[in-house]
């Protein structure tokens, strides 16, 4: 079985992407299941789940909240998580009988203060992140016993499926088999930040956006 665990759609306040094509090209691409974690809502999950119609692909339905030291994605939900305490997100996840994943975590996270505790897998390659920030997450993952897994988060439609994780099936959601990478395409990142920006209204994060794009782009191209 071979799983995305890190997909966004247009309910994110930083894609635009449409479930039914999400649906489309994830089948194409070779998975098996993926999971849709829109930023602090499962409407991007529950779309996606009401829009399949192929018994070939699993939709989980997820959500990536924005904790007060980092974001938790929570997956298997029934209902919208709503704490933004991590102790208190944690604790709603596992009520649902939830997973809960530890993403990016050498990005925007307070690791000093969290209990690891309560996190069941580690994101250890994100799409978006360089080899050296996704080494540091696997090497989390080891450092606490805990298996990692791998999640394209995708915002554009060139990136689903980048990154697979691969399970036996049916599948031990803490057991896998093994996950690969690959980054994820040069403009993406760009283009949710602009994508961002437009919905949000935010003519400085815009400005922002456009000014500094030409030299994240050479220096990703330099490589």
């Amino acid at each position: 079985m071979i799983i995305d665990f890190h997909t966004h759609t247009h309910h994110s306040y930083d894609c635009m992407m449409d479930p039914a094509r999400i649906l489309r090209l994830a089948k194409e691409r070779g998975l098996n299941a993926i999971v849709i974690n829109d930023h602090n809502t499962i409407k991007g999950g529950m779309e996606c789940a009401a829009k399949n119609s192929d018994s070939g692909l699993t939709v989980i339905v997820g959500a990536e909240i924005k904790t007060d030291i980092g974001d938790i994605t929570g997956i298997f939900l029934k209902e919208e998580i709503r704490s933004c305490k991590y102790t208190d997100v944690i604790a709603e996840i596992k009520n649902q009988g939830g997973i809960t994943i530890l993403n990016h975590p050498f990005v925007g996270h307070r690791l000093d203060e969290m209990n690891f505790e309560g996190i069941d897998l580690i994101e250890g390659y994100n799409g978006r992140l360089t080899v050296q920030q996704n080494d540091m997450a696997i090497g989390l993952a080891r450092k606490l016993s805990k298996p990692f897994i791998a999640g394209s988060d995708s915002h554009t439609y060139g990136e689903i499926a980048n990154c697979r994780t691969f399970y036996n099936n049916p599948p031990d959601w803490l057991n896998p088999l093994k996950s690969e990478y690959k980054h994820c395409p040069v403009f993406a990142t760009v283009k949710s930040q602009l994508i961002k920006a437009l919905k949000k209204k935010d003519t400085i994060l815009f400005a922002q956006v456009v000014l500094s794009s030409p030299g994240k782009i050479i220096k990703r191209i330099a490589g």
